[in-house]
C-alpha cells in the first residue's frame, strides 16, 4: 500500500529544503502548488492573488493539491512526499478569517494521507521571499491553525526537531523506516 506523507508547518520553517533533499535522495515528492499559483498569477498582473482574491487563491490551491493527491495515487511509488496538504487551505483561510465552503473541510476529510510531519517555526531559518509575505510571528500563528486542523480530522503529528538538512531528513526517514 501506498503511503502519501506530508510535511506541513508555516512559512519558512524548512519544509521545502527538506523535501528537496527527499527528491535527490531518489523519492517522489509533490512541490508545494501555492508558489506556482502565486507565480502564474503575477504573470497575470495579480501582484498578491492570496491577500486580493483570497477565496480564489485558496480554490485553486485546492484544486492543484487534489491533483497531486490523485496523481501520486495513480503512481506506482510506495512512497509519496507531498510539501503541505489538503487541510492547509483551509487552515490558512481559518487563519486570515476568511469564510470558504464547506467542500474545503470536506475535501480535508476525504483524501487522507498515510502520516503528517510538522516543522515548527524556527527563526534562526525564518526568511522572506517574493511569494512568502507572512513575517516569522505569523509563522508562529499560522502552526497553530495548522495543528488544529489536522488534529481536528484524526490526524497524529510528528514533530520534526530543529537540526541540520541531514538530520530532520533522517528524522523523517527513520520515523518511517525507510533506508537510503
Amino acid at each position: 500500500m501506498q503511503q502519501k506523507i506530508v510535511l506541513i508547518g508555516g512559512p519558512g520553517t524548512g519544509k521545502t529544503t527538506v523535501l528537496n533533499e527527499l527528491k535527490n535522495l531518489g523519492f517522489s515528492c509533490m512541490e508545494e502548488v501555492s508558489r506556482e499559483v502565486t507565480l502564474k498569477a503575477q504573470k497575470e498582473g495579480i501582484d498578491q492573488l492570496f491577500l486580493t482574491q483570497p477565496l480564489l487563491f485558496s480554490e485553486k490551491l485546492l484544486e492543484g493539491r487534489i491533483q497531486q493527491f490523485e496523481e501520486a495515487h495513480k503512481s506506482e511509488q510506495k512512497h509519496v512526499f507531498f510539501d503541505r496538504g489538503i487541510p492547509d487551505v483551509y487552515a490558512y483561510m481559518d487563519f486570515f478569517k476568511t469564510d470558504y465552503p464547506e467542500n474545503f473541510k470536506e475535501k480535508g476529510k476525504e483524501y487522507n494521507y498515510t502520516k503528517l510531519f510538522i516543522f515548527p517555526p524556527w527563526k534562526n531559518i525564518y526568511t522572506s521571499d517574493n511569494e512568502r509575505y507572512e513575517t516569522f510571528e505569523q509563522s508562529q500563528e499560522i502552526d497553530v491553525f495548522l495543528r488544529n486542523a489536522y488534529e481536528e480530522i484524526g490526524y497524529t503529528l510528528i514533530e520534526v526537531p530543529f537540526g541540520s538538512i541531514e538530520d530532520r531528513t533522517n528524522f523523517i526517514l527513520n520515523h518511517l523506516d525507510l533506508k537510503v
